[in-house]
Parts: structure tokens; C-alpha cells; sequence
């Protein structure tokens, strides 16, 4: 799709409340594929969707035409590898480069507006309600994505909602949930997930875990949900403080839980302390199947409610470009961390990025002007550390500000002539990871992991005298732009923003 179109798109307005709201937008920008070919969704819809996610920036699938789901309709991959949707889910024009566009959401994730509760009649949401023995979850079209997978999972790209019964926080996760039985879905979570802390403070005090989970939802509630905010603070206001205006939600009669008013398709109940069932195994985020599966807590439905043919959104957790897990978690986590870095008072900091290639949350590239001995290394540490940060990654690399954080040429490049192997290079022991993570064997030592932060920054103390990097002249640069198309290239040229600063003199 042509930049300009995706420009043109996104001058007709950024008002997004509802999924329809966001689809009639990437449908503008010709993001939006609709699959109207009967499709079977055990297996069958999830190849589709990891074929197609291998071409970069390739659109999301609306599926219309399920196998066993009359009318059901489920979107594949809202963000995929498009920076355009990214851009569209948090209230911006499409059009942005991939730092830039970081930036901007580090800096909306730094504003927090509480949900606005409106009257649960209101809620489009609860146009339709199922109570107790009419709850069927199994009328949903949900997928089996891979040959392993333990059942249909209908809970990928959502958001689990559950309070702390010790200050009434609202905490939105982003879990997956397997079928179990028209009235059971599994509720997994990885240790030290607000998810978890909650459900077992509700068990502490002797009572079940009221459990929401919204199924078919804005893109941004499940970027929220699927980002490491502070544990005593809700996702829903940093939605609304991304969004510009407040979330609305409604209090539910059933849990009591603060609900998304404008999703597709919720459903609540409760999770029992002494109450397990088999879930997994799962293709996860990794590109391995994330535990073997076992006995895990599951959330017993009480209550259904949804739209007239809600859309169910779903998440292929893959390898490579497919994975719906790199672009926009890669991208929500290093805003993340570049606000914590700028909340903390670190200086010159121009740039934070978490590789896609990386499974979203593996890696994390800092880009920084050095302004003082130990600058760098204080940089990894704390991008190592911080609430954005800390779950899973594996590999932090500092670089400098004339290395793009998100080009990962220039970043091996720096981590081969710039860093010292032997002086370089610290490894932290005993972090968070998670249970997901293949590497780690035996499984009983997870979830706890390690991390290799990399100083791939030019020696401070020998600034001064450290090699110059060979770069053209800006004026030359130009010049040849002006020549492209005369000298017989056909694509647009290069875009390079570093240039020689001492044209002219010779360096001997």
C-alpha cells in the first residue's frame, strides 16, 4: 500500500471506540482482507494467517465464512508487522517511521485518564446476554492454530480482566484462555503476572477470583493489556491516556468487575483455588510449544455477552513475521521502557526499540548520547530492569546515537566494532522469565531466567580518539539523490542521516 494513501486514510479522523470504529480505518488504508472462502478453523484458518503474515506489513484477515460458525466472523492478527495499524491503534496517522512512532506512544503512556462508567444499558456489549445454563462458548468461532495445540483457543488477542480485593485495582492481562466445555476456559498465566497475584489474593481470603475476559475488542485495550504497566495501576487508564479520552466501562452484575463497554464479546465468572482442569499445550510467542500442559485454574462461566455477530479477535503466536506477538508487543514494550528510562531521570536516551525478531519481548536496543563515564552501562541495567523491561528479555544492547536502534544491520555492526567481548558483556542472574521460555531445561527451574546486557558503545574515555566511522558528505549525498533516477535506479534512494562532520580536512 502506497505511503500517501495511508496519510490520506488517516486524515479522516481518529475517533476509535469500538473494533468497527478501528476496522473502518485500516479498510481505508487497504489493510483489511476479508475471507469469504469457507474456512475450517482447526488448523486450516492459523496456516492461512502464518502464510500470509510472512509478507511484511500484509493485512489483517477477516474471516466471514467459518466452518461450523454460521455468521460467526474472527479477525486474525489486528497489528501483524504494519506499523500503520500500530499507528491507527493508538490514535495517530498512519505514515510514521518505527522509532518515531515509539516515541509518540512512550510519550501518550506517560498521561493517565480513568475509565468513564456509563449505565450497563448503554453498553453495546450487552446487546446479548446468556446466563448460566443458556452459556455456550463453544457457539464462538475460535481456532486450533497448531497440529499440538490441546483444543481451540478462544482467548489470544484479548484482555483478561481481574481486580485486587486488597485496593480494588482493575488489572487487564493478556492471556491465553483454551475451551474446555461450553461453560470452562483454561486461564493460564505465567508467575508474578498481576493476573495471578490477584486470583491468588481473592484465594488467600477464602473466596473464588471473579474473571472477566474480553474476546473481540479495540486493538488498543489488547496493546494495553498485553504491555508491563505498575502493578497498582489499571491498564484502563493508560488506555484512556493513549486514546485521549476516557475508556467506557460498565459495572457488571454478575463479577462486579469494571467492563470494557464497546468490546464484542465478553465473557465472566469465577476461578476456583481447588479447581483444575488439563490445558495446553499451546503454540506460543516463541515459536516452540510453551509448556507441556497439566492440570491449571480455569474460569467457570457465569455469564456471556455480546454483540449481534461479534467479531472474536485472535492472535497467531508463531515464528518470524507472523507472529502477532512482534511488531506491536516489541513496539508497546520499548515505549515502555523508554518512558520508565525517562521516569527514572536517565539523560540521552534517543531511542529504544525491541526487535520483532525477537519474539516482541526477547531482545531490547537502546540508543543514547554518552554524557558521562558509566552512562552505558547504566543505560542496559536499568532497561534491563524496569517494569517495561524485565518479563523475558534475554539480550539488552546499548548503542550509540549514531547507530538506528531499529536497524539491526547497523546494531550488529556497532556490537562487532564497538564492543569488547571480554569487557562488554555482563550477564544478570536469577530474573524474571517464564515457564513459556524452551530454553530453559529442566522446566522446573522456570521461570526464573538470565540476561546478557551489551555495551556496544564506543569507549567513553577514549571518545576522542576512537576511529571515525567513514560517511559520506552530505552535499555529495544529495547530489546523487537529485541523480537517482538519471543514473537508472528505479526505487526511491536510501535514507541516511549520518554525514560527515569534518568535510574537507583530511584525518591522517
Amino acid at each position: 500500500m502506497e505511503g500517501s494513501r495511508a496519510l490520506e486514510a488517516g486524515k479522516k479522523g481518529t475517533t476509535i471506540k469500538s473494533l468497527d470504529d478501528w476496522l473502518a480505518q485500516v479498510e481505508a488504508i487497504g489493510e483489511l482482507k476479508h475471507i469469504t472462502a469457507p474456512v475450517n478453523p482447526v488448523l486450516e484458518m492459523g496456516a492461512i494467517t502464518y502464510m500470509s503474515g510472512k509478507t511484511i506489513g500484509g493485512p489483517t484477515l477477516l474471516f466471514e465464512n467459518i466452518q461450523g460458525h454460521p455468521g460467526g466472523r474472527l479477525l486474525f492478527n489486528p497489528f501483524g508487522s504494519s506499523l500503520n495499524r500500530v499507528a491507527i491503534s493508538i490514535r495517530e496517522r498512519p505514515g510514521r517511521d518505527a522509532i518515531g512512532l515509539t516515541r509518540v506512544l512512550s510519550d501518550k503512556m506517560k498521561r493517565r485518564i480513568p475509565p468513564k462508567e456509563i449505565p450497563a444499558a448503554e453498553a453495546p456489549v450487552n446487546r446479548n446476554i446468556d446466563r448460566d445454563g443458556a452459556v455456550d462458548i463453544t457457539r464462538f468461532p475460535a481456532p486450533k492454530m497448531w497440529p499440538l495445540d490441546g483444543g481451540k483457543y478462544i482467548g489470544t488477542a484479548d484482555a483478561v480482566i481481574t481486580k485486587d480485593p486488597t485496593n480494588d485495582r482493575i488489572n487487564l492481562g493478556t492471556f491465553r484462555q483454551m475451551i474446555q466445555s461450553k461453560n470452562q476456559v483454561g486461564f493460564y498465566a505465567s508467575p508474578g503476572k498481576d493476573a495471578v497475584l490477584d486470583r491468588e489474593r481473592w484465594w488467600a481470603k477464602g473466596q473464588s477470583a471473579p474473571v472477566a475476559a474480553a474476546y473481540g475488542l479495540d486493538p488498543l485495550l489488547f496493546l494495553c493489556a498485553a504491555t508491563s504497566f505498575p502493578k497498582n495501576v489499571s491498564e484502563y487508564e493508560f488506555a484512556g491516556g493513549i486514546d485521549g479520552a476516557p475508556i467506557e466501562t460498565f459495572k457488571s452484575d454478575v463479577t462486579g468487575l469494571l467492563l470494557p463497554a464497546h468490546a464484542e464479546l465478553i465473557i465472566e465468572g469465577y476461578s476456583y483455588p481447588d479447581r483444575t482442569a488439563e490445558e495446553g499445550p499451546f503454540g506460543e510467542f516463541t515459536g516452540y510449544y510453551g509448556r507441556p500442559g497439566g492440570p491449571t485454574p480455569y474460569v467457570e462461566i457465569k455469564a456471556i455477552r455480546y454483540r449481534d455477530r461479534p467479531i472474536v479477535t485472535s492472535a497467531l503466536m508463531a515464528d518470524g513475521p507472523s507472529n502477532e506477538c512482534g511488531l506491536m508487543w516489541g513496539m508497546a514494550k520499548a515505549a515502555k521502557v523508554w518512558t520508565d528510562l525517562d521516569a527514572l531521570g536517565v539523560p540521552g536516551i534517543k531511542g529504544v526499540w525491541s526487535p520483532p525478531e525477537g519474539a516482541g519481548w526477547g531482545m531490547t536496543v537502546v540508543s543514547i548520547e554518552q554524557r558521562y563515564a558509566g552512562h552505558a552501562a547504566q543505560v542496559g541495567s536499568l532497561a534491563a530492569q524496569c517494569m517495561g523491561g524485565a518479563y523475558f528479555t534475554k539480550y539488552v544492547v546499548v548503542v550509540d546515537d549514531d547507530v538506528d536502534p531499529s536497524n539491526m544491520q547497523e546494531v550488529i555492526w556497532a556490537m562487532v566494532t564497538r564492543s569488547r567481548p571480554a569487557q562488554s558483556i555482563d550477564i544478570m542472574r536469577e530474573t524474571w522469565s517464564t515457564y513459556l521460555d524452551p530454553s530453559q531445561n529442566p522446566p522446573e527451574i522456570r521461570p526464573w531466567g538470565s540476561k546478557c546486557v551489551i555495551n556496544a558503545c564506543k569507549e567513553f574515555k577514549h571518545l576522542k580518539v576512537f576511529s571515525p566511522r567513514s560517511l559520506l558528505t552530505k552535499e555529495v549525498y544529495e547530489s546523487v539523490c537529485g541523480r537517482w533516477q538519471e543514473l537508472g535506479f528505479t526505487s526511491a534512494p536510501p535514507k541516511i542521516t549520518n554525514f560527515e562532520p569534518h568535510a574537507g580536512q583530511h584525518i591522517g
